[in-house]
């Protein structure tokens, strides 16, 4: 009887997007993967995307997959039922300030907010910048102001550089950010005191969940705090080897079933 009461006590997932449950190979979601989160919710758990994307930049996920909730921008921003339970901009006057010293350390990115993403109007000196520009003008998340433009607040960074950037300099003048590195000259800048998992917590709290009944799903270093956080942490088989001393389950791709293979082998469904 005790364990069949288990097994029915809801339960709260927490998904990481890109290489956990969007393929990074075909840019898609496996319909193993969408099947999987929707028996999941049909037998009362909570569904939730945990991402370091704005909210503006989840159209396609959302228009894929059913959730509950969408905890965005590394835990800026927090959206449960359709209802917004939480969100952090950061303020005007800094935000003006910390582009300036992005330009002045010769970096360059994007500029995230609730909408979509904020960039220069000139081409970037850095090929991957571009396209990553390019990419996300082609999903509608660019905005139409942009990078030089002062009339608009945001909620996070993400940074390219390359020989010519002084990163160092300009993360010592972000003391009120925390820098994750996410390789190949690539940073996410977040206002400190935020992550995935101080999200998950908001969440969890607003629920009434418990972290024994809480699971989470990731493959890089932005999911690191969500792993140190939780209980059951799930690692895809492609991931950032930072993640595996928190893992508690190692699954397979996400191209081969990865996300339905461990809620099946975990009794979730």
């Amino acid at each position: 009887m005790c364990s069949e009461m288990m097994s029915k006590r809801t339960k709260a997932l927490f998904f990481d997007i890109d290489g956990t449950l969007l393929s990074e190979k075909t840019g898609k979601v496996p319909d193993s993967a969408k099947e999987a989160l929707k028996e999941a919710r049909k037998r009362g758990h909570l569904v939730f995307i945990n991402s370091g994307r704005v909210y503006g930049h989840l159209k396609e996920i959302r228009a894929e997959v059913e959730a509950d909730g969408y905890l965005c921008g590394c835990g800026t921003y927090i959206v449960v039922e359709g209802r917004v339970i939480y969100c952090h901009r950061i303020p005007r006057e800094r935000g003006i300030q910390v582009k300036r010293d992005i330009d002045e350390c010769g970096l360059d990115g994007a500029l995230e907010a609730i909408e979509g993403c904020y960039f220069h109007r000139t081409v970037s000196r850095i090929p991957q910048v571009e396209a990553l520009k390019n990419a996300v003008r082609e999903s509608g998340s660019a905005l139409e102001y942009d990078w030089e433009d002062d009339c608009y607040d945001f909620d996070k960074i993400y940074l390219g550089s390359d020989s010519r950037s002084r990163c160092k300099e300009l993360f010592g003048r972000l003391k009120d950010f925390d820098i994750i590195d996410r390789g190949s000259g690539f940073y996410e800048c977040v206002p400190r005191g935020h992550s995935k998992a101080t999200a998950m917590d908001l969440v969890l709290k607003h629920y009434g969940i418990s972290l024994d009944d809480t699971y989470v799903f990731g493959d890089s270093s932005n999911d690191l705090e969500m792993f140190r956080y939780a209980t059951n942490c799930i690692l895809m088989g492609r991931h950032d080897a930072v993640l595996e001393p928190y893992a508690t389950f190692e699954t397979k791709d996400v191209e081969d079933d990865g996300i339905a293979y461990a809620m099946k082998e975990l009794g979730i469904i």
